[in-house]
């Protein structure tokens, strides 16, 4: 791999982290201001949410993890592309059965499925310089 194609991955997966970091942040401790602003009834337990949020965080330091060392965590890159795939298959199954609070769920799904094509992206290209 070339060091330009090299920075165009390690770009991505520290967008990838810090885009999960802000989302785990932002869920975890300022729900409430992104539910009303949103309209978005507040949960009756938000202990889903924050588990939730703190597993996004989490997976936000695997991309950082990666981002340090493409060449070594490829795995994690495997790890986190089916985080991705889980997310947008159960968001695309809320919306079809109408149960997706609001479609902001959705359009984080969408930004996944990009992730998701570009992490499938890195593990085909780094595949073919493992051989």
């Amino acid at each position: 791999m070339n060091k330009k194609r090299e920075g165009y991955y390690k770009g991505l997966f520290l967008t990838a982290a810090f885009y999960d970091f802000i989302i785990g942040i932002t869920f975890l401790f300022f729900y409430k201001p992104v539910y009303r602003l949103l309209n978005i009834p507040f949960p009756p337990n938000p202990s889903y949410l924050s588990l939730s949020a703190a597993f996004v965080f989490v997976i936000g330091i695997g991309y950082y993890i990666i981002y340090r060392d493409i060449h070594a965590n490829r795995g994690l890159v495997i790890v986190g592309a089916i985080y991705k795939f889980a997310y947008a298959a159960v968001g695309l199954y809320y919306l079809l059965v109408g149960l997706v609070p609001h479609m902001i769920y959705i359009v984080f799904a969408v930004i996944d499925v990009i992730f998701l094509v570009l992490f499938i992206e890195f593990l085909n290209c780094t595949k073919k310089s493992l051989n």
